[in-house]
């Protein structure tokens, strides 16, 4: 069930250090040769997409607080936020996005439907998904000629409720619905739905102020409780073009999850208004303290977990064979940010070529 507790993986970073190569100096010319300049890989702009969600804190945090720009240096920030996973995928792949802070199933998907374009760099987020229902409904079986909500067809709640629905053999006995998290509140408290498995800070919106009971929290259907519920992919030519801007990013990804294990009160708040400024309303205290105990920010990608989430896919009918994930991570720039820090490199689990 619950364990409420907002837990951090802080990754305090040192700079990284860019050396200038010398080309050598022929001795028998009395003026040296001139130095060859390094080679900068930044873009001119950036275009990152995110959700207005609590589990895309890492994302809210580095954009509100102005870690993305510290380290982007002359790079243009330009965001975009998404209800969920599928339309920033079609962002991404229609050429509109750079950088996306995604769910895992769809980060699955776009490097599926890219043909192999879009590379997994980064972890942000373990956790944050609870199927929460009326209180009456206190087992699976109870669901039956039930109306259950998720956010969008094949998004990362979408496949975990079919999968979970699949195991329980009631793939056909409930009905699921896609609705924007915002109306899935609206449709909850006027009885059009039973429930819905939702992300942070939904389930805890509908808990704290619709009177939802949680079902099932998604944590604990996984090994030690962990799995990638917010991660980062980008365009893979963008990655090969522009490495020092994807690095940049990952680098204030990582500042922010530094600064929110350090600031946790101030952490919460920097969310809630960024949250404010994007949907149009804030969190009560008791959503937010709910929602944060819900989640681990982490640039961890937990990539043990991806081989199973391709299998969940199938299993929730929503592809017919399980992604092949070789060349699905690049973690160079990941593992250099951490190395710079003194911490351990990242599994790829399989996932690099």
């Amino acid at each position: 069930m619950l364990t409420n507790r907002f837990r951090l993986l802080p990754t305090t970073l040192a700079a990284l250090a860019l050396a200038a190569g010398l080309s050598a100096c022929s001795r028998a010319d009395s003026n040296p040769a001139p130095a060859a300049p390094a080679q900068n890989t930044a873009a001119a702009e950036v275009r990152v997409g995110y959700f207005p969600n609590v589990t895309h804190a890492p994302a809210l945090i580095g954009v509100k607080k102005d870690f993305f720009k510290k380290e982007l240096g002359s790079t243009k920030l330009t965001t975009q936020t998404f209800n969920a996973g599928p339309d920033e995928v079609n962002a991404l792949l229609g050429n509109s996005l750079d950088v996306a802070f995604i769910g895992s199933g769809p980060a699955i998907n776009a490097f599926t439907k890219s043909k192999g374009t879009i590379q997994l760099v980064s972890g942000a987020v373990s956790g944050g998904a609870q199927l929460v229902v009326k209180p009456e409904i206190t087992s699976a079986d109870q669901l039956k000629g039930k109306t259950v909500a998720t956010p969008q067809l094949g998004n990362t709640q979408d496949v975990a409720v079919k999968k979970w629905l699949s195991e329980n053999k009631l793939t056909d006995q409930v009905k699921i619905t896609n609705l924007d998290n915002p109306k899935t509140l609206d449709a909850f408290k006027k009885g059009e739905v039973d429930g819905g498995w939702l992300p942070e800070p939904w389930a805890s919106r509908l808990v704290q102020d619709a009177g939802a009971k949680v079902l099932v929290d998604e944590k604990t259907l996984w090994p030690g409780g962990r799995f990638p519920s917010t991660v980062v992919i980008v365009r893979s030519e963008f990655l090969q073009q522009h490495p020092d801007t994807v690095r940049a990013i990952i680098k204030g990804e990582s500042a922010a999850i530094d600064w929110a294990t350090a600031n946790q009160a101030e952490a919460k708040t920097t969310v809630n208004d960024a949250l404010k400024e994007l949907a149009g309303s804030s969190l009560s205290a008791a959503v937010l303290d709910r929602a944060f105990g819900n989640i681990e920010l982490t640039l961890d990608p937990i990539s043990a977990e991806f081989g199973q989430l391709a299998k969940d896919s199938v299993t929730a009918g929503v592809v017919k064979t399980p992604a092949d994930l070789k060349g699905f991570a690049d973690f160079g720039p990941l593992n250099e940010v951490l190395k710079a820090a003194g911490k351990p490199a990242v599994e790829a689990a399989g996932l690099t070529k």
